[in-house]
């Protein structure tokens, strides 16, 4: 995958809340961490950014746990995950790493991988965490083997 593990982790993580939240629940860490398989300190960090940038809520208590409310579900697309763990780089960094890669003065790759990074960019900014989360719902798409 391009994205970080981190990213990964948390597009899996807010996916899962998301379906928990659709059911009326709120899931804790453990959870979450079992559910994505990754290791709890490591998922911690990563909701700590996911709630920060306010793709998620956290309530703490006996009762508590993570959840997203519907209107999040609903409005909520994936490029807004990838911006708040890994940032928006990835939408306008060149193909091979180099830092003086334009239009102007572009390497090898650069006219087909901006076709890809734009094509990725437009599919992330139209697609929300409502229409991810329905398919694991309906089963015919899965967050784990």
């Amino acid at each position: 995958m391009i994205f970080s593990k981190a990213c990964e982790y948390g597009i899996r993580a807010t996916l899962y809340i998301a379906q928990k939240s659709v059911q009326g629940e709120r899931t804790g860490l453990k959870a979450i961490s079992k559910e994505i398989g990754s290791p709890e300190a490591f998922t911690a960090k990563i909701l700590q950014k996911l709630v920060r940038s306010n793709i998620i809520e956290s309530t703490k208590g006996p009762y508590g746990g993570f959840q997203m409310s519907r209107k999040a579900i609903e409005e909520i697309k994936l490029v807004q995950i990838v911006e708040a763990i890994d940032g928006g780089d990835i939408f306008i960094q060149c193909g091979l790493g180099l830092k003086e890669c334009s239009e102007t003065h572009p390497c090898p790759v650069h006219d087909k991988f901006k076709v890809v990074r734009n094509a990725l960019h437009e599919m992330m900014n139209s697609t929300s965490i409502f229409e991810l989360s329905t398919k694991l719902e309906e089963k015919s798409a899965y967050l784990k083997r």
